[in-house]
């Protein structure tokens, strides 16, 4: 399958606000996401204190989970109330101030400094502004962009890798001529490709 009438589709920075204003978030786990609690030990490979990356994070719980087994967490997401309401639903003090090199972006940072999240386009970000990672979790982040930017997207996620950094992504597996997106359909042979 090529993902069908998908390649065209577009959802704006707009209808993903809208989704966060509206409650419209049922990709969002409140108990965490089973296959990261699954895949941890490959995500982590013995190490400790590492820098993970959460694309589009959301108000992902995983977050306060690595950061207290103490990993240092640095996220991205458009949704300035998703990120408010991470840090007030896990009752943690935060500091916000601009991000100099991205007009209108914010970071938001954990007062104990081990959750950093950065209220912007992820296309904003680059290795000069947020460092690189040894860990990525991608949950639903390739999956819901629009697929015409996947290849930006990729290069990116690539450009923000330490050397040997794991990447755990999560797709979804349906017939993409019956589901419009997001999340797009993703085939193994296409995240082959992308990510060589």
């Amino acid at each position: 399958a090529d993902g069908g009438s998908q390649q065209e589709r577009v959802v704006t920075e707009e209808e993903w606000l809208h989704k966060w204003e509206m409650g419209n978030i049922g990709f969002h786990k409140e108990q965490g996401h089973p296959l990261l609690q699954k895949y941890l030990d490959v995500l982590l490979n013995g190490r400790s204190g590492l820098r993970i990356f959460f694309p589009l994070c959301g108000k992902a719980v995983e977050m306060k989970w690595l950061a207290d087994m103490g990993h240092s967490v640095v996220g991205v997401e458009l949704s300035e109330q998703a990120l408010k309401e991470f840090f007030s639903e896990h009752s943690l003090p935060y500091c916000e101030e601009p991000i100099p090199e991205i007009s209108g972006g914010k970071l938001f940072q954990s007062t104990s400094g081990n959750i950093s999240l950065y209220c912007c386009s992820i296309y904003d970000l680059s290795s000069a502004i947020v460092g690189k990672f040894d860990g990525v979790w991608d949950r639903g982040a390739l999956v819901a962009v629009n697929p015409c930017d996947r290849q930006r997207y990729v290069s990116l996620m690539t450009s923000l890798m330490e050397k040997n950094s794991s990447y755990l992504l999560v797709t979804v597996s349906y017939d993409p001529n019956k589901h419009k997106g997001p999340p797009f359909y993703v085939p193994d042979s296409e995240v082959k490709s992308l990510f060589g």
